[in-house]
């Protein structure tokens, strides 16, 4: 082999590989700086509150901190009046917390709390209503990796409550770990607010508007799902049947069958669901794969009648609701025109 190209194949490689280490190190400092940035906070809104400057000056002290600091240290953000007031809150609101009130150090490191960047706390301790609540966000982002405008999404549609919350029979069909798993993917409500429909609406229509928009669908749905495909066909013994959508979670390493329903739930609908689940097992699930889930999403369901029909079915289901807050009402689309009105008009 030529000598240079020799030394050219070993510097690619050996350049890949110092790129790598470089990136791993970025990492490693961005996560140091972080909990670096969030001990300074957290400090600093512990001596707020101790020292009662803010009683003696009232509002005045935050204007004085924050000249003073900017003076002091020009080029370093994160002095605002607006910032010093959150290490205030962050310190109380976090400070509730008994692990945190007692650790002291490095021990903090380890905490939940210093593991997340600074603005994604921000939107936590301003926007939720308890620490159970905050603390379930901080696990989430740290689990999954969030961006802030993720977390943004998931506290605005109330994921908290609504997740783990819908009627399945998962406990019962499912081994463990896998069913505790299953039930915390599913939500209820799930909230279609990216959809636009008008009354009355078909099934296919609510699907149509969904795979348009696949992508805040996905994210509506939460970590984990991959999309593989809609109307996907199944053949049972001579019909040929077709699931409205197919996905694949990444972490429960299982086929999720989704049926849309734009009406009432109805105690047939977990018997032709079942009938799907157990044909993606027999024809595509392999044998590296979990057992196949089912999610029923409603318009409206009555939960005893649910419990009933999940009680009676021999596949893992789960049912919940679903809320189109952009919903148009039903004589809206009379006073649009239509495409070929305005064709005409334009011919005038």
């Amino acid at each position: 082999m030529d000598i240079t190209k020799q030394y050219n194949e070993e510097y690619k490689q050996w350049f890949s590989d110092l790129k790598a280490r470089i990136r791993q190190a970025q990492i490693k400092a961005s996560v140091k700086i972080n909990t670096e940035l969030l001990h300074l906070y957290w400090d600093l809104g512990k001596d707020i509150v101790s020292r009662q400057f803010e009683s003696a000056w009232g509002s005045g002290f935050f204007e004085r901190l924050s000249r003073d600091l900017h003076n002091e240290f020009p080029h370093m953000k994160g002095f605002s009046i607006a910032n010093l007031r959150f290490a205030k809150r962050f310190y109380l609101f976090y400070n509730q917390e008994t692990t945190i009130r007692y650790q002291v150090g490095s021990e903090l490191d380890n905490h939940p709390v210093f593991q997340i960047p600074w603005r994604h706390h921000v939107e936590i301790f301003t926007k939720c209503k308890s620490l159970n609540e905050a603390m379930f966000y901080v696990q989430k982002t740290i689990t999954n990796g969030w961006s802030r405008a993720v977390l943004m999404h998931f506290i605005e549609v109330d994921l908290y409550t609504a997740q783990g919350k819908a009627l399945t029979n998962f406990s019962r069909l499912l081994p463990e770990p896998q069913s505790d798993l299953a039930n915390e993917i599913v939500k209820d409500p799930y909230n279609f607010d990216f959809v636009t429909l008008t009354e009355p609406y078909r099934e296919r229509e609510l699907e149509d508007a969904l795979t348009e928009n696949i992508t805040k669908f996905l994210l509506e749905l939460g970590q984990g799902f991959a999309y593989v495909g809609r109307q996907v066909p199944v053949k049972v013994g001579e019909t040929e049947r077709f699931i409205d959508l197919l996905f694949y979670h990444l972490e429960l390493r299982c086929y999720v069958v989704i049926e849309l329903k734009a009406t009432k739930f109805e105690a047939e609908f977990a018997g032709k669901l079942g009938l799907y689940v157990a044909a993606i097992n027999h024809q595509r699930k392999k044998p590296t794969d979990n057992l196949t889930i089912g999610m029923i999403i409603c318009k409206t369901k009555d939960n005893v009648e649910v419990e009933y029909s999940l009680e009676s079915s021999s596949q893992p289901i789960g049912v919940s609701e679903y809320q189109l807050s952009k919903l148009l009402p039903e004589n809206y689309k009379s006073v649009l025109p239509s495409i070929e009105e305005i064709k005409e008009g334009l011919k005038g």
